[in-house]
């Protein structure tokens, strides 16, 4: 499905890589890991194409997602470090006016995708009072409406208690058992089974994978 060739990131004028391959089937989930400050987060959002490569291609089902941005965002779902919710808007507000603009979906959809994350009874709390934890889940909940095919994940798990965790992890086997693929950074320990998992390390001008 995905394919980066030989990727180079340059920011502030220091390497942080080059000659980056590897490539993403349809049900993998991928973990991009490696030591802060190594360009995880600058990997992914090239990956999202939020920003643009030094040198490479990332191609999407054969094609250069530069030649082609709508149709690899239409497949595309990306969740950076910020939750990227509104502080004004209610927690379903916030994800109908996001599928409004996206790809709306039913009205009971919402209700049901913020009771899968935690926020049953909090639908109509507006954002700015909802903690960091609770603000992360609303824009998790997505997740649970995307019909998107790759998932790309910052720190998906940050502020999210063990349950949580266990529930994101379910619901990213189901995606990959679907044909979807995910690719995630992560500091927690992921109770995947053996071959569920396919990890990427990151270093400063070269990769190693496991």
């Amino acid at each position: 499905m995905l394919e980066v060739v030989n990727l180079s990131c340059i920011r502030e004028d220091t390497v942080l890589f080059s000659d980056l391959s590897f490539t993403v089937s349809s049900g993998e989930i991928i973990q991009i890991e490696g030591p802060n400050g190594v360009g995880k987060t600058s990997l992914l959002r090239l990956l999202a194409g939020l920003s643009s490569p030094a040198d490479g291609h990332i191609l999407w089902h054969k094609t250069d997602t530069l030649d082609d941005r709508e149709s690899y965002h239409q497949d595309l779902l990306y969740l950076g470090h910020s939750p990227g919710v509104k502080a004004e808007l209610t927690a379903f507000e916030n994800l109908f006016f996001y599928h409004a603009m996206h790809a709306p979906v039913a009205k009971d959809k919402i209700w049901a995708a913020l009771a899968q994350v935690g926020l049953a009874g909090y639908e109509d709390q507006l954002a700015c009072h909802l903690s960091a934890g609770q603000q992360r889940r609303i824009a998790l909940a997505r997740l649970w409406l995307s019909e998107q095919k790759l998932w790309i994940l910052d720190e998906p798990f940050t502020a999210i208690d063990k349950n949580g965790v266990k529930v994101l992890e379910d619901l990213f086997l189901a995606h990959a058992d679907n044909g979807g693929s995910v690719i995630l950074t992560t500091h927690q320990d992921l109770q995947f089974s053996e071959g569920r998992l396919r990890k990427i390390t990151l270093t400063r001008q070269h990769l190693t994978e496991y």
